[in-house]
C-alpha cells in the first residue's frame, strides 16, 4: 500500500474504475449471450431486434475504452454473420 496521499487516492479511482470497466464488459457479454440464445432457438424476429441492442452495447464500450475498435467491429460482424446464417 502507498504511503503518499495522491498514490492512495490513485489506488481507490483505479479499483472504481476496474469495477466499472468490469461491470460494462459483463454487459456486453450478457447482452451477446441473449443474441447467441435467440440463434440457437431459430427466433429471426428476437435475434434481429437483440442485434441492434448489441451492437449499441458494443457501441458504447468501444466509445467508453472498454474496446479497440477492430475489437468492437470483429465482435459485431461475427453477430451480424451469425444473424445472416440463420436467415438464409
Amino acid at each position: 500500500m502507498p504511503n503518499i496521499k495522491s498514490a492512495k487516492k490513485r489506488v481507490l479511482i483505479s479499483e472504481k474504475k476496474n469495477e466499472i470497466n468490469t461491470a460494462k464488459k459483463t454487459h456486453v457479454k450478457n447482452t451477446i449471450k441473449k443474441f447467441n440464445a435467440a440463434i440457437e432457438a431459430n427466433d429471426v424476429k428476437a435475434a434481429e431486434e437483440l442485434l441492434k441492442e448489441c451492437m449499441s452495447v458494443i457501441d458504447c464500450a468501444q466509445k467508453d475504452g472498454i474496446y479497440k475498435k477492430n475489437t468492437a467491429a470483429r465482435k459485431k460482424a461475427t453477430l451480424c454473420k451469425s444473424l445472416d446464417a440463420i436467415k438464409a
